[in-house]
This record gives structure tokens, sequence and C-alpha cells, in this order.
């Protein structure tokens, strides 16, 4: 070999190697600047849990994975069903689970079918009971919640809250309930009592920390009315949202709604006297929608009922709140305000669907009037409450809640007690407690509207 084709001693470069081991060299150096322009294949999304939520005013299904997904979605009619596609899911435990999830009694869902449409596509087939109109839409991270997917399915004509409330019998109740001997006692007297009994017929009712109630008083008569007054009663969280849990594991949204059943039951037996509730079932209702059926109920009096929560458990005792517009009264009234507040991030809202100008006159146009009323009620309830249970604060305390912030309705917020207190969590789980709770309510709501009689309404029979 001529000098000239020899390598370079020590060399290692191609001009080291034959003709054919340098072609070869140069062919996987090719290869391996192809392999990042390649797609790798993403893969599946997992299910985490999947969740249904049945109820007259809606159904809510909700899918909660581990990362967000889109979804595309569209309505057949004859007969009326829902296809939702979703990208990004393939065929899973879960996913064949969520057809037994659809109850017999759901108002909306009568039968589902799950498939792969296509890879990686997932298609639902709601067959449904009715036309609706629905909405799908994401919710980011929050609180215990990883990524959710959310399709609620209302109905095509939303229901009219006047007119359910016109509607509406009073449910009966068993005689054996002690709800029940309450309503008796209503129905026997010309002048409506509304006593808690004595504190010494409520087990674990500490005497020494909660004054006594009297054993028999009876509530001022109502003044004379052309028109039965309406007081909405709001049960907080529900549904996706549960609200405080107790260290047994109570949820606030189970008890603040058997609280104002059964509050709702007392206002119902009184004579131009009605309740109507801003949920009736375990469903979640966005905080400005809470306010805005309240009004198209014609409310004379908003009513929320909640259980508060402290990192501590050694804090307990009942409060009451109204709006403020000028900032909280207390530190604790504005960490409270503002967890409450959050409940929309929880429930989860379809901030798309959102009327911005219905939502600006509620965040704007609360009235001085209307705070003043509220905090007569609240002193009212304040009264009442505190003669069943040690009150956390003695005054009415203020804060922005949001739902409480309608314009011409006289609002409160009730924390009837701390489910993150163990022995006050004890005593929400108990029915007598809860009757308990109800009567000193409706006492203090009679009180407010024996002292402070409503103004009359022409168009409101």
């Amino acid at each position: 070999m001529a000098e000239r084709d020899c390598p370079p001693e020590g060399a290692i470069g191609p001009t080291a190697l034959a003709p054919t081991n340098r072609r070869r060299l140069l062919g996987a150096a090719a290869t391996l600047l192809l392999l990042p322009v390649v797609p790798r294949l993403a893969q599946a999304a997992t299910i985490l849990a999947v969740r249904t939520w049945p109820a007259d005013e809606y159904t809510r299904v909700t899918f909660e994975l581990d990362r967000e997904l889109k979804a595309e979605h569209f309505t057949l009619e004859n007969p009326h069903r829902l296809v939702v596609d979703i990208d990004g899911l393939s065929m899973s435990a879960g996913l064949n689970e969520l057809a037994a999830k659809v109850r017999p009694n759901d108002p909306y869902i009568q039968s589902l079918r799950v498939g792969q449409n296509r890879p990686g596509v997932v298609r639902l087939v709601f067959d449904l009971k009715q036309a609706i109109a629905p909405q799908v839409f994401t919710l980011k991270p929050v609180a215990d919640y990883q990524f959710r997917l959310v399709l609620d399915l209302y109905p095509q004509v939303a229901q009219d809250p006047l007119m359910a409330l016109l509607k509406e019998q009073p449910a009966a109740l068993d005689k054996d309930d002690p709800l029940a001997r309450i309503l008796a006692d209503i129905s026997r007297s010309p002048v409506a009592p509304a006593v808690p009994p004595p504190v010494a017929a409520v087990p674990d009712l500490q005497p020494s920390t909660i004054p006594p109630a009297p054993a028999r008083r009876t509530t001022p008569t109502l003044p004379p009315s052309r028109r039965t007054l309406t007081i909405a009663l709001d049960p907080g969280h529900g549904g996706e949202d549960p609200g405080a849990i107790g260290p047994s594991g109570l949820r606030e949204k189970d008890v603040v709604l058997r609280i104002a059943r059964r509050l709702k039951a007392l206002i119902d037996s009184t004579p131009n006297m009605r309740a109507y509730l801003t949920r009736d079932d375990d469903y979640f209702v966005p905080l400005h929608t809470r306010v805005t059926k309240a009004r198209s109920a014609r409310a004379d009096l908003f009513v929320s009922i909640h259980a508060d929560a402290w990192i501590k458990p050694t804090a307990n005792g009942s409060s009451v709140f109204a709006l403020s517009e000028r900032g909280a009264t207390s530190t604790t009234a504005r960490m409270l305000a503002s967890k409450e507040n959050a409940a929309d991030l929880v429930g989860g809202v379809n901030l798309a669907s959102h009327d911005k100008q219905v939502a600006r006159v509620l965040l704007d146009l609360s009235t001085t009037a209307q705070i003043n009323d509220s905090l007569k009620v609240g002193t009212a309830f304040l009264r009442e409450i505190g003669k069943i249970n040690r009150l956390h604060k003695p005054a009415v305390e203020q804060a922005g809640f949001a739902v409480l912030k309608a314009p011409d309705i006289p609002s409160i917020l009730v924390e009837t007690a701390f489910i993150s207190n163990p022995r006050e969590e004890s005593l929400l789980r108990k029915p007598e407690h809860q009757d308990v709770l109800a009567a000193a309510m409706f006492t203090g709501i009679s009180n407010y509207f024996a002292e402070h009689p409503p103004m009359a309404r022409n168009s409101q029979g």
C-alpha cells in the first residue's frame, strides 16, 4: 500500500476504516439521527375514579384522571341520545364499571354503552329519558381531586324554582320520627311552639358549657299577611363537594341537608310560611346559582346551613354570619368566607356557562338595607342557638360570603357546630340534636318576622 493511502498512526476515525466498515458506520449514524423525529405512542390516561350524581335538576357524571383530557360531544334524537368521544383514553375496568353506576331512578339517563371507537378514543353513548342540554368541561386539580372531566346533563327547559315550590307538598314523616312529635305539637297549638327540649333530653350535652333552655315556650304570633312568607334554605356543599369531614367520617354536606329538611318541615307546617331548598339531594349547586334560585323563588329570607371545621379539634360552638362590604369583622370570618367561596372550585363550575352580567349584579348590588336586615336575622338566630349550644362568637360576624350576596333578600350563613370537634360531630350525627337545631332556627325565623313584618308584594300570592 502506498504511503499516502496509509492512515495516520493512532487514527480511529472513519479514515481508519476500510470502505465497507465506513459505510456501516455511516448507516448506523444516519439511523440514530432519525430516531428523535419518530413520534412516541402516547400512553393512555389513567382513570382514578368515576362518579355519578343524579338529581331532578341535572345529572352529573365525573371522570377523575391523572391528566387533562378533551372530549367532543353531540346529541341525537328519536330516540334521545348523548354521544361523547374522549380523546386519550382506552378501555379499562373503570370505564366498564361506569354503566353499572347508572341508577334506575336517574331522571335523565336510561342506560349507557361504552366502547373503543378508534385507537386512543373511547366513545360513550348515553340513552336518555328526555331531551337534554349537555355541558362538557374540564377542571384543574384542586383539594383532593386530580384532573376532572365533567358531563352535566341538564333538561332543555330548566326548572322554575317558584313553580316547583307552588306544586310541592310537605313530605309525610314516619310517626316514630322525633320530628313528627314537634309537628304534632305545632298542629295542636294556636300559637306554634318551636321550643328545643330541655338540655337534659339531648344526650351528651353538658349543662356546664351549654345554657339550659326553658321546658316550654312559644314563638310570637306572626302578623297577619296577605301572602305566604318564603324561606330559602341552603344546605351547603353537595355532590363533588363534601364540605368539611369530621374525625369519624361525618360529611358536612350530609348533616346540613338533614337539618335543612327538618327545618323545612317545621316551616311548611306553619300557616303562611313555606320553605324552598336550594338543593334537596346530594348534588352540587354553584354559589351564584343558589342565590339566583332563592330570588326566583321570591324568598323573603335566605339561610345557608353549614358545619364549621378547624385545624384544632378543640374549636367548638355555633356562629352566624352576614355579608360585609367593608371587610371582615375578624380574621376567622375572613378565612371562613374564603373557604366557603372556594366551594365552586371543589364542586366544579363550568365557567364558560356563567352569565357575567348576572354575576356582576350579585357581586356589586348588595345594599346596606339588606345587610342591616341580615344582622337582625342573625341576632335572632344567635339568641335561640345560644340556648342549646355554646356560641363560638357572641355577635353576628361579617365577611364577603358569595352566597349571601342577594341584593334584595336578608341572608345569613349559620355554622351549626364544629364538625371537626369529636364531641360536636357526635351531636350533629344524632337525629335528636338535628331536631333541636332545626327548632331553634325556626324560632329565630319566627321571632325575626314577628318583630320585622315583611313588606307586601302585590304580585305574589
